[in-house]
């Protein structure tokens, strides 16, 4: 009975892409609607603000990761290809190059050779990509699904300080937006950390402290032109 079992490094690509996107979302829309309010903004200008930060954001996140990703598919298929013209050129050196890495895994030398042989006729190509160039299935580079999990998790991320604005009273418009969005902020980090099998604590407590940090700054940035333009 066959049986597979999870892994976490499975997860990589998605969690990373969803985990970078939200975090992308909420961090820069929240401090670019801090910003702006700070400088003694209407209700509706922050808004604008927040909405035209979030459709742009999400769009920059896409194709950024859409172009990063691409590159990534890029190298592994040119490999792929170099890998394909060496078994046709010279079987049996890239079958003794095979036999090598199983023998520095700790095979004996006739079970490395037999292993070597036998993976060799069930797909030669597949198994140098495997053992040899470490690519997978599992972990292939997917551009365009990476694309599509950023923006859609930039922008489930940047819609947590948009609503609040939209909820907020105007009177405590910054305090509202700087609350609401650390408290995702933790939540997304410990989310994040406990699929990834880290710490939660830790997990949470990194992407708080920069999310802060991000904050304040476009915060002291905007009272300081807001007083200016005054």
């Amino acid at each position: 009975m066959a049986h597979r079992e999870g892994h976490r490094s499975e997860r990589i690509g998605w969690l990373r892409a969803a985990v970078l996107g939200a975090n992308d979302g909420i961090v820069s829309t929240a401090s670019l609607v801090v910003g702006v309010a700070a400088a003694e903004s209407t209700q509706q200008h922050v808004l604008v603000a927040g909405v035209a930060g979030l459709v742009a954001g999400a769009l920059s996140m896409a194709a950024g990761e859409y172009v990063s990703v691409s590159s990534q598919a890029d190298t592994e298929r040119a490999d792929l290809q170099q890998e394909e013209r060496e078994l046709s050129a010279d079987p049996q050196g890239e079958e003794d190059e095979l036999t090598g890495i199983y023998l520095q895994r700790g095979l004996q030398p006739d079970l490395a050779r037999a292993v070597a042989q036998q993976l060799s006729a069930q797909g030669a190509l597949a198994a140098h990509a495997r053992d040899e160039l470490g690519l997978t299935d599992e972990l292939a580079a997917r551009p365009l699904q990476a694309a599509l999990a950023s923006a859609a998790s930039f922008a489930v991320g940047a819609g947590v300080p948009v609503f609040t604005i939209l909820l907020a009273p105007a009177d405590a418009l910054v305090l509202s937006v700087i609350g609401v969005s650390l408290l995702c902020l933790i939540a997304l980090g410990a989310i994040a950390a406990h699929v990834g099998g880290a710490s939660v604590t830790v997990g949470a407590a990194r992407v708080t402290v920069w999310g802060m940090l991000a904050m304040l700054v476009t915060a002291a940035v905007g009272k300081l032109f807001g007083v200016s333009a005054g």
